[in-house]
């Protein structure tokens, strides 16, 4: 009898914690995005999974849930430094051998001269700062460890996109150029490209080092870069929705959530394709951009770098890449993992790391706390302004770190 009044407040404060995660989903769906996914684990098994919104927000037929497919983003990038990792583990190359010497083309042109980038908006390429006006940097000593971390000096963004190819058909039709040779024409493209920092010492999150990073998996494997993530990730982990190109691999169109009309270069909404333009001219397979997946499965993917998975091969790595590679370079980043201090884990632990992707997905992981929050969203539906995603991610990540802290499911 004495425990009622106990179980009672602890029904009260549950019920509480649904009505404030309801009203944050009801906030931020049409408001943030036109569609949301939520998965949280904690201690290694499902705590609590939430979607909101429609897959065609025009016809609201198909509401989004457990099945349906989200364009990751840089979330991707997880998903390649773990398939990089596994190859080290097994080793097949070592993280501080340059990357020239599995992609030597990469090499082929010696030293680059410096400049300030390319803004991803506009496509100008900014001003080089006086004082590395001339610098030289040769691209032969760029490490895969470099890459992961994002202190290789290369530039964040390019438009790699426009040396890979034509532009792709849509998702549904054959592309009449290989990914093969678009591949080959990308590598030969970033190879070209000016660095804007000497390797190993400054922060620049990069896409481009990703890039590459993708196309050494993939060479390295012996194969194309979805035959590796099958082989070193999804068929070991059983993550059965991961892929790349799900319309051309036979999803289902009514599964797979759209992102953002692309008008100024693909002239169609983004449906079934990545919403990255670099990705998107690589043939929709890159290594920083390209996976879909159900939110249920990017929980999965981090339950297993939380649980030390042993399907994951990786004892060497799995404390070394979740810890902060880049002391004094302006970010905290592990291998591919972002590591606190980090805005959108603030919430967690000190121990906690994670990544977002620009098409408003998060995947967060709190070793202290046992817990896992993935988040996906099509954010970028209506276009490319922040419209919340971050105020979204911090209140989300607040209800679960002091929800879970307190042993309350919601």
């Amino acid at each position: 009898m004495t425990d009622q009044p106990f179980h009672a407040e602890i029904d009260k404060l549950r019920a509480e914690t649904r009505q404030r995660i309801r009203l944050i989903i009801d906030a931020a769906v049409p408001n943030v995005a036109p569609a949301l996914g939520i998965s949280v684990w904690q201690a290694g098994a499902p705590w609590y999974e939430a979607y909101a919104g429609w897959v065609d927000p025009e016809t609201e037929v198909t509401p989004v849930g457990y099945r349906s497919l989200w364009d990751l983003a840089s979330v991707s990038k997880l998903f390649t430094a773990t398939a990089l990792l596994r190859l080290a583990a097994d080793f097949k190359l070592d993280l501080d051998d340059p990357i020239a010497a599995l992609l030597p083309e990469f090499a082929d042109g010696g030293s680059r001269g410096v400049d300030g980038g390319m803004d991803p908006l506009t496509w100008e390429v900014l001003r080089t700062p006086p004082e590395r006006a001339e610098w030289s940097v040769d691209p032969g000593t760029v490490t895969y460890r470099q890459l992961l971390s994002h202190t290789g000096g290369l530039a964040p963004w390019r438009t790699v996109f426009r040396a890979a190819g034509p532009v792709p058909p849509p998702p549904d039709e054959v592309d009449p150029v290989a990914p093969e040779a678009r591949g080959d024409a990308a590598l030969a493209a970033i190879s070209g490209y000016r660095f804007v920092a000497r390797p190993g010492t400054e922060f620049h999150y990069s896409d481009l080092g990703f890039m590459l990073l993708g196309l050494a998996v993939a060479r390295r494997f012996g194969g194309s870069l979805p035959d590796a993530m099958q082989a070193l990730i999804r068929d070991r982990l059983g993550l059965d929705s991961l892929t790349y190109r799900p319309l051309a691999v036979g999803r289902p169109r009514g599964r797979i959530v759209p992102t953002e009309v692309d008008a100024r270069w693909r002239k169609r909404r983004c449906w079934g394709e990545v919403h990255d333009e670099n990705a998107a001219g690589l043939g929709g397979v890159a290594g920083h951009a390209g996976l879909f997946s159900t939110v249920h499965d990017v929980a999965r993917f981090g339950v297993a770098w939380l649980r030390q998975d042993p399907r994951l091969r990786l004892p060497r790595f799995l404390r070394t890449a979740v810890t902060d590679q880049t002391p004094g370079l302006g970010a905290a980043r592990g291998l591919g993992w972002q590591v606190q201090p980090t805005d959108h884990l603030a919430p967690f632990s000190g121990e906690a790391y994670g990544h977002t992707g620009f098409t408003g997905t998060s995947l967060a992981v709190d070793p202290r706390r046992d817990l896992v929050v993935a988040i996906c969203t099509n954010r970028v539906y209506h276009g490319r302004e922040p419209a919340g995603i971050d105020r979204l991610r911090l209140q989300l990540h607040s209800v679960f770190a002091s929800t879970s802290e307190a042993g309350l499911a919601p």
